[in-house]
């Protein structure tokens, strides 16, 4: 009977996921039709909750933030809400197992962005697991439905893959970071003296998550594995794009990969796939 109310539910994040991120929007759609709905709800929670740290200026953050947390228990507890972003996900949580840990922790990272400005090396680590390794693993849960040994063996990987995405994030939006909210997420940088030896160290760092990460994309389920490595071709290019870049330069300019690069990769992405060439 709530099945007209449940599919709307969805395709509420479905819309959330194109008008926010066109490289994620690209990728679900080469997952199969089966995991698309799941995965949107998962982005709609997320993005959702980084809009009212980012974007709510004016308004009680702190306390928006926190009706968010309460509502989205509230709803997993009763596997119903009249919010159709956490009605979606609650139904994605019961379906496929998320624990509570991830959401708590995903959670906590976004109230860290209210109270800092300045991240050391443990906040650091603690921020990029949850505002962006446990999203991974949230997926994964979906990608593996249930096979249990499968997630464990691929945990690792989709933690990588998510920390080299949100550290890609951290670099593109530097200056807006810092422009508009005052961060700086790169433990000992200062953003008005950014150096290439600093640039260089991120990307070190960078390059072993997406290796890391390349060795679990190869063996997802064939549903997800075109999907999670279209989105990984799509941000490796925008690495590679960045690593070219000046450190000056990207400290003064938000790096894009343009409409028609995201075609060329698509096309090209999925060819090697149609080979046996990942």
């Amino acid at each position: 009977m709530l099945n007209l109310y449940n599919t709307t539910c969805q395709e509420c994040s479905q819309l959330i996921t194109k008008r926010y991120s066109t490289s994620f929007s690209m990728g679900i759609r080469a997952f199969d039709p089966s995991i698309r709905m799941p995965i949107y709800a998962i982005y709609g929670f997320v993005r959702f909750a980084d809009e009212i740290v980012d974007t709510f200026h004016g308004y009680p953050k702190a306390d928006l933030l926190e009706r968010f947390r309460q509502d989205t228990y509230t709803a997993i507890a009763e596997r119903i809400s009249l919010n159709p972003v956490l009605h979606a996900f609650q139904e994605v949580v019961h379906r496929y197992g998320i624990e509570q840990e991830l959401i708590d922790a995903f959670l906590d990272s976004m109230e860290m962005d209210l109270h800092h400005t300045f991240y050391g090396s443990d906040l650091y680590e603690k921020y990029i697991y949850g505002s962006a390794e446990v999203v991974g693993l949230m997926c994964l849960r979906v990608f593996t439905d249930g096979n249990r040994e499968l997630y464990d063996h691929l945990k690792s990987p989709a933690r990588s893959l998510g920390a080299a995405f949100q550290k890609i994030n951290f670099l593109r939006d530097l200056k807006s970071d810092f422009d508009d909210r005052g961060r700086v997420y790169f433990p000992g940088v200062d953003f008005t003296n950014f150096k290439p030896e600093d640039k260089r160290q991120i990307e070190m760092e960078i390059k072993k998550d997406f290796d890391d990460a390349y060795i679990g994309i190869v063996q997802l389920p064939k549903s997800a594995r075109f999907g999670v490595y279209l989105a990984y071709v799509y941000y490796l290019n925008l690495f590679k794009k960045i690593r070219r870049t000046a450190a000056a330069k990207v400290k003064e300019q938000r790096i894009r990969v343009n409409d028609g690069k995201k075609i060329y990769l698509l096309c090209s992405s999925a060819v090697r796939m149609s080979l046996n060439m990942l």
